[in-house]
């Protein structure tokens, strides 16, 4: 059932501390991302029990799952309350909305000088709350996703028409439209750096445009003329990882300039300055060895998948799910957005995308086992669109994360399938993707092979049918045995209040108001992440 927007947000926002404890409002394909002053502010259990709430995690930004399509939705109403609360009382320390950068901007008066300084800084999450999420290591691979996160929809649409101009090309189609095609879907990858440079500034603090005008420099076709360690440079060499790089090092450069440049020069010398030292570094140093580095990424996946393929893809199947679950899965980007710059296609996107298959397998079987339980049967009926079509949250955080054991048989799936396409690459049949972003059914229109369209495209499907079986199959026989022998007797006990037409209950839990368990060991558990209670229809 479709919930409406308006309502969810209007829920959401007293249950994580009202507009004075946002301080910066975001979204990815199927989460709500908050900034948040106080993060024990949020009553978390109240906002896991909200409809159309699928999951929440906490990690550095606050996350709430909502699911594909829905999540824009939700976050634009939820963003006009903020919006509005922080019009009618602009000195309560809320939070105020910044059209041009579609996110939501610090409105607190003791960070509005800060923001006011630093247009960029307007939608980040504070430093502060970032160390407080986690590891440094965890919080760097986390910022990185944030640079990337925002260039995915354009990696889709782009991709799926670099798949139809394709199409067009290798069938002789349309033979005044396909160049066109081509030149609109390439555009965005031929530019891509300038895209990174400005979120890696806009991220770090840094002034956007200028992180944008730095990273230029490596897709500029005149450094074909500058010569570094007597090779000449190529447009594009280092591709993100160098553009990344140069605007990290340009943001750098513009605070140091920002503290100790007179005001009156401000203004010429700091942007002159960062772009002057920032671009001759890219160009001398980081454009070089950002290449080495891209080289070794793509040198390292080829190898490892002609050599171990089924063993990589058994290990990167079967782990993608608990990255997902993290949220750390889309810092993986960047070396996906690498291959594809390199190779053309990324290999490890369709591996990777077996984790979805998994799930959906474990899912079924969940479905089938558990026929009593309406509400986990309506959760998965709901859900497992989406994840047929690679969005996986809704079904981690809606099903098998809560049940625990369906989770691990998930990855089970996911690594049978990721394995069954390391085989065919052992064997010299190579599966990759074109864009990044689609998964599921839906990367099959961005795939690309070294052995045509249609061995490629049964091989994915084989990886596919694979993942669902091996789910189904453990989910059915070793991830659910716990709940169903605790489910059945019960049933059976409910069978004649059933055939009389009234909802089958127990008698003593429902009579007092009080919420309906299964024991200990399946109603409150520990998940590796969150605690979770969930109850069960005649139990």
């Amino acid at each position: 059932m479709r919930t409406d927007p308006a309502s969810t947000a209007a829920a959401i926002l007293p249950l994580v501390g009202g507009p004075a404890n946002v301080t910066s409002v975001a979204h990815c394909m199927t989460r709500l991302r908050l900034g948040l002053t106080d993060p024990a502010r949020v009553d978390e259990a109240a906002l896991r029990a909200l409809p159309g709430v699928l999951g929440v995690v906490a990690d550095g930004t606050y996350q709430i799952v909502l699911g594909p399509g829905a999540v824009a939705r939700v976050t634009a109403e939820f963003e006009e309350l903020v919006r509005v609360a922080a019009a009618a009382d602009p000195t309560a320390g809320s939070t105020a909305a910044d059209p041009a950068a579609g996110s939501t901007a610090v409105a607190d008066p003791a960070a509005r000088s800060t923001a006011a300084a630093d247009p960029a800084a307007r939608g980040a999450v504070p430093p502060g709350e970032r160390r407080r999420a986690g590891a440094p290591a965890k919080a760097v691979l986390r910022r990185v996703a944030d640079i990337f996160v925002p260039l995915i929809p354009a990696l889709i649409g782009c991709g799926v028409l670099a798949g139809v101009a394709g199409l067009l090309v290798n069938n002789g189609l349309l033979p005044g439209l396909a160049p066109a095609l081509s030149a609109v879907a390439s555009a965005f990858m031929a530019l891509i750096a300038v895209f990174v440079g400005h979120n890696t500034a806009k991220e770090f603090g840094g002034t956007p445009i200028l992180g944008g005008a730095v990273a230029a420099v490596v897709v500029y076709p005149g450094v074909a003329k500058v010569t570094v360690f007597g090779t000449a440079l190529a447009p594009g060499q280092g591709g993100v990882l160098g553009a990344l790089a140069a605007a990290l090092l340009g943001t750098y450069v513009e605070k140091w300039c920002r503290g100790r440049v007179p005001d009156a020069l401000d203004v010429l010398l700091t942007p002159a300055v960062t772009v002057l030292v920032a671009g001759l570094a890219t160009l001398y140093g980081l454009m070089y060895a950002a290449g080495q580095v891209a080289a070794a990424i793509g040198t390292t996946a080829n190898w490892l998948l002609s050599t171990t393929g089924a063993f990589a893809g058994l290990v990167l199947g079967g782990l993608f799910l608990p990255l997902v679950m993290l949220g750390l899965h889309q810092a993986l980007i960047p070396i996906h957005t690498t291959l594809i710059e390199q190779q053309g296609s990324t290999v490890l996107l369709p591996i990777l995308a077996m984790a979805g298959a998994g799930q959906v397998g474990a899912a079924l079987a969940v479905y089938v086992r558990l026929r009593h339980d309406t509400s986990i049967r309506t959760t998965i009926r709901s859900a497992l669109p989406a994840g047929l079509l690679g969005v996986g949250e809704p079904l981690v955080y809606g099903v098998s994360l809560p049940l625990g054991r369906p989770f691990l048989t998930a990855c089970a799936g996911g690594a049978a399938g990721g394995a069954f396409i390391g085989c065919f690459a052992m064997l010299g049949d190579h599966v990759g993707a074109k864009a990044i972003g689609p998964s599921g059914w839906a990367l099959f229109p961005l795939l690309a092979g070294n052995r045509g369209a249609a061995p490629t495209a049964a091989i994915y499907a084989g990886g596919l049918l694979t993942g669902y079986a091996v789910g189904f199959a453990a989910t059915y026989l070793f991830g659910l045995t716990h709940l169903v022998r605790t489910t059945a007797p019960t049933a059976a006990r409910t069978a004649a209040p059933a055939a009389t037409g009234t909802t089958a209950q127990t008698p003593a839990p429902v009579s007092t108001g009080t919420t309906v368990q299964a024991p200990a060991p399946v109603s409150a558990r520990e998940d590796g992440h969150h605690r979770r209670t969930s109850s069960y229809p005649g139990e």
